[in-house]
């Protein structure tokens, strides 16, 4: 994290609110993605903060990405646009895919000229890639178990394991390449078991698919869930990439290409949110501050990520139970009902948020007139 001296001095050049984006932790946090799971290629999932930046160092970095949209999709491809064209046809075949298993016909055919690797997960996907896409190359979603993470995706994607093989089959009748198999754990899993049965059950539909004659599939995409340590209850991350090591050594041969989606992982910890205190007020005996950030801006995780994110003052002093409210006129927008804060903090003060990257700004408006906070990269 940027040191607290900076950041205060940002705040005081830029204003509040204030969204300060660290690259060196970034370049840490993708390092330490490769180290410790040296053979899945990390595609990093853009919509966790589909910011340009943030983009231009994954890719310096070794990144792939990881889309479920045109305008992610675009954003990465301002980045590879000046290759020559077959190189960068090969780079968007191995660097990008396009991760979301239900896409509009008009998408498709914005993505047909690239040749990508699109994901599915029913039968009126494969009629809709066919007619729309047909040039590109396919990975079956599963329905994984998603007991124990923060966001909950099973409910809403993947193939079932009984219907996989079938689809399978169906695709490659339809005159489509089925590249391999893809599933999501649930986004902050701190289930590690989630994984071992995710992959488990990858394995096993593998085999079922080549005991029915199919044997095109190279590829395993694990997805993301990934946990971020908003508390120390998380575990280290190098516990979970020995679980899936282990796994994808004994259950996948070496030429099968692995690959993940982080996002949360990657971005989370390299952002730090500063706000100003703009009002104060005692409520039913409460102390109350209002700051000028809040739940439709930096603070959205708290209604559409299910995260908590904890609030630090600059300033030190005795310690109060405190409730924060954001600016705008809902009373939806309620930061935290249980912050502990200085209780002499005055009208002006700064307070910070760390580990806010992921699933932040990416879900701001402009709701009630006030502005999401601006964004400033620290890039050294």
């Amino acid at each position: 994290m940027v040191k607290l001296k900076v950041l205060q001095q940002l705040a005081k050049h830029h204003g509040t609110p204030l969204f300060v984006v660290d690259h060196d932790i970034l370049r840490k946090n993708y390092a330490e993605f490769r180290k410790h799971l040296p053979r899945v290629q990390a595609y990093y999932a853009v919509k966790a903060f589909a910011d340009p930046q943030v983009v231009k160092t994954l890719f310096e970095a070794g990144s792939s990405f990881d889309v479920a949209s045109m305008p992610e999709f675009k954003i990465v491809h301002e980045f590879i646009k000046d290759m020559p064209h077959k190189e960068r046809q090969d780079w968007i075949w191995d660097k990008i895919i396009y991760a979301h298993p239900i896409k509009a016909g008009k998408t498709l055919q914005e993505l047909n000229p690239y040749k990508p690797l699109v994901t599915y997960d029913n039968s009126e996907e494969i009629r809709k890639i066919k007619k729309y896409a047909p040039n590109a190359g396919l990975a079956l979603r599963l329905k994984v178990l998603n007991t124990g993470a923060m966001v909950e995706l099973s409910s809403k994607f993947g193939a079932a394991p009984g219907e996989a093989v079938d689809l399978i089959l169906e695709a490659d009748r339809a005159g489509l390449v089925v590249e391999g198999l893809s599933f999501h754990v649930g986004s902050q899993t701190t289930n590690f078991e989630n994984f071992v049965q995710a992959i488990n059950l990858a394995a096993s539909i593998f085999e079922e698919a080549k005991s029915r004659g199919y044997t095109k599939m190279n590829l395993l995409d694990i997805g993301g869930g990934f946990p971020v340590p908003y508390d120390k209850s998380v575990k280290p991350f190098k516990e979970l990439a020995k679980k899936i090591n282990a796994e994808l050594n004994r259950l996948f041969p070496k030429e099968i290409q692995i690959l993940a989606e982080p996002g949360r992982f990657m971005v989370a910890t390299a952002a730090t949110a500063i706000s100003t205190i703009i009002g104060k007020a005692v409520r039913d005996g409460k102390l109350c501050y209002y700051i000028d950030d809040g739940v439709y801006h930096t603070f959205s995780g708290i209604l559409f990520d299910h995260c908590q994110y904890r609030l630090n003052a600059f300033k030190n002093g005795p310690k109060d139970i405190c409730t924060v409210f954001g600016p705008t006129c809902d009373a939806l927008d309620v930061v935290s009902m249980s912050e502990e804060l200085p209780g002499n903090l005055k009208l002006g003060d700064l307070l910070y948020s760390k580990n806010i990257g992921a699933y932040s700004v990416a879900s701001s408006t402009p709701f009630n007139g006030f502005p999401p906070a601006k964004i400033v990269h620290v890039n050294k």
